[in-house]
């Protein structure tokens, strides 16, 4: 019996309330907060109807601290789950060391004024924390999350010793528009319009945004063109996976969408440097996530198939030993069961077994930690149980990449 406050009512906010909401003698409270009222409402009526449990809503601005903390010391939650934007991450961090409450996110912290994704603004929270005796866990999305939990179960039972990870992500889905972004626009183009970079021996490579890319035969979905891209779980993971000497991580996409993205990048609408407009500052990204499609409206109209997973090599009992961990996500059966599509349920569903991790005593220790930090057996199994079965294929032992 637990009491949990959600923060953020975009589509992965309507996963997680309505994931937890099916487990009531685990989340026996649920508080769903976010800037637009009347967004929150709109779940709760959705998850009141399907899953027969009540959810409380309120107004809340989680960029001031003061008042997430006077907030968080009224109701005295249990656990906050964060799944507002990445700006946010810092200020709700605040106001759970402040109120005392434990801490759950999907990605890490960004500065709105830059794109760059470090976990070191997050991590030098690591001591108080642990002084507070509080846990805050990072990244219980599925890249990052998922990911790491594949990478943590690959080290503690295929491998003596893991060399080489290729985590690849394929979203065969098709939501019918010329143009759109299954999560919110500005942090998706902020991402894959950032330079390239993986790590190889020790020490960074910096490549060219969407310079890269290799063809690769996804299980299920099949072919899909993957771009090398740089994603936040590959700072922590080469800290915490012994002996890797090279990480790297893809993602699909198709020559439709990059066309569309190359015209409004070279017309300037991807850009986070402000303009002013009849007298008001305004970035161009801004304004394109307005004329956008919004995210949480795909799902009723998108049809097919996710595809994530880990390519991993290395060695056991003496010999060379490959392996692809993976689930494949439907894009209709997730809106059947909550109302959004794939690419939301594959993180929200982690967010909510992330949480049930902390509030079961299974993961909770005072610090900040990333996922594979974390004995990944009980994930692993929670993931079958709530909608996110996994597999595990053994492949030639030959990297599927030749050269780079």
């Amino acid at each position: 019996m637990s009491k949990v406050i959600i923060i953020g009512a975009g589509g992965v906010g309507r996963v997680v309330a309505h994931k937890c909401a099916q487990v009531p003698e685990i989340f026996s409270e649920l508080i769903l907060a976010s800037r637009t009222l009347e967004k929150c409402q709109a779940i709760a009526e959705s998850v009141l109807s399907k899953t027969g449990q009540s959810i409380q809503t309120y107004a809340l601005n989680a960029d001031d601290v003061a008042a997430c903390t006077a907030f968080l010391k009224r109701e005295k939650p249990d656990l906050v789950i964060n799944v507002a934007l990445p700006y946010q991450d810092l200020p709700l961090m605040d106001a759970c060391l402040a109120a005392g409450v434990d801490y759950l996110d999907t990605a890490n912290y960004e500065p709105p004024e830059e794109a760059k994704f470090e976990y070191k603004w997050q991590w030098s929270y690591r001591e108080r924390y642990s002084a507070a005796g509080l846990t805050a866990l990072l990244g219980s999305g599925f890249d990052p999350g998922v990911t790491n939990v594949f990478c943590a179960y690959a080290q503690k039972h295929l491998f003596d010793s893991i060399e080489t990870i290729d985590i690849l992500d394929a979203n065969a889905g098709d939501h019918g528009y010329p143009f759109a972004t299954n999560f919110n626009p500005e942090i998706n183009i902020r991402e894959i319009t950032q330079k390239g970079r993986y790590w190889k021996d020790g020490q960074w490579i910096e490549v060219d945004a969407m310079s890269v890319h290799r063809s690769y035969d996804f299980p299920v979905v099949g072919q899909q063109d993957a771009y090398l891209l740089y994603h936040e779980e590959l700072e922590s993971l080469i800290e915490n996976i012994h002996g890797l000497k090279q990480i790297r991580f893809w993602m699909t996409f198709s020559e439709k969408y990059l066309n569309y993205l190359r015209v409004l990048e070279n017309v300037g609408m991807t850009s986070i440097q402000p303009i002013e407009v009849k007298g008001q500052e305004i970035q161009p990204i801004e304004f394109l996530k307005a004329v956008l499609p919004d995210p949480a409206s795909l799902g009723a109209r998108t049809k097919g198939k996710t595809c994530i997973g880990c390519d991993i090599t290395g060695i056991q009992g003496n010999q060379k030993k490959r392996v692809f961990i993976y689930n494949v996500c439907d894009h209709e059966d997730s809106y059947r069961e909550v109302g959004s599509q794939a690419i939301s349920y594959t993180t929200g569903v982690p967010a909510r077994i992330g949480a049930e991790m902390l509030l079961s005593g299974a993961w909770k220790k005072p610090g900040v930690w990333n996922m594979e930090t974390m004995d990944p057996d009980p994930f692993m199994e929670a993931l079958n149980k709530y909608g996110l079965p996994w597999q595990v294929l053994e492949l030639p032992p030959e990297s599927w990449i030749i050269g780079e």
